[in-house]
């Protein structure tokens, strides 16, 4: 079954539609969720509100524009107003530091620390960037976006897209250096 036949089998509430709609893109979107997110159990909530979103919006779905881009942009709508409202609750809950600090549970510290480092200092600088930055990134570098896909995703012109890539790995390259200098 092709990806059209799927969506209206959605559409027409067939056995399994459902199912293999979302086997087919939860992956894509809870590894966008948890970069965004940088916590495990937030993307594996924010998944769900992005396929609850799309449930709701799949009746306006336009059979002519491509399926994967008009799926992303409600994802990233949803994970930037998920975004701002945690954002808006965390500043009423802060530690008494107004840090909160969660730290990933080690796999197999031989085989996996220059990986797990690596991992934490990307979701740390990534952390330090705004929504559309930190989106922005993780379409071109970590899902390997081309700049014609983040323009539709993002709902952009084509040089603002470029543009707006090159001050996001500016602005991730600031933040490695003030968490560098912050270590010292």
């Amino acid at each position: 079954m092709d990806l059209e036949e799927l969506v209206r089998g959605c559409l027409k509430d067939r056995p399994g539609a459902w199912e293999a709609l979302v086997d087919t893109y939860a992956k894509r979107i809870y590894n966008m969720a948890l970069r965004f997110s940088g916590n495990r159990e937030e993307a594996e909530d924010l998944t769900q509100e992005v396929f609850l979103k799309l449930w709701h919006s799949l009746p306006r779905y336009d059979f002519r524009k491509d399926f994967t881009a008009w799926l992303l942009v409600i994802a990233r709508n949803q994970l930037i107003d998920e975004y701002r409202k945690r954002k808006q609750e965390k500043s009423l809950r802060q530690d008494l530091d107004g840090r909160e600090v969660s730290l990933p549970s080690p796999d197999d510290p031989e085989a996996s620390l220059a990986r797990s480092e690596a991992r934490v200092l990307l979701e740390a600088g990534l952390a330090r960037l705004s929504p559309d930055m930190r989106l922005t990134l993780i379409l071109r570098e970590i899902e390997g976006r081309s700049y014609e896909e983040m323009a539709e995703i993002l709902g952009l012109p084509l040089g603002t897209v470029k543009s707006r890539v090159n001050r996001a790995r500016i602005q991730l390259a600031e933040a490695f250096r003030d968490m560098k200098g912050g270590l010292s």
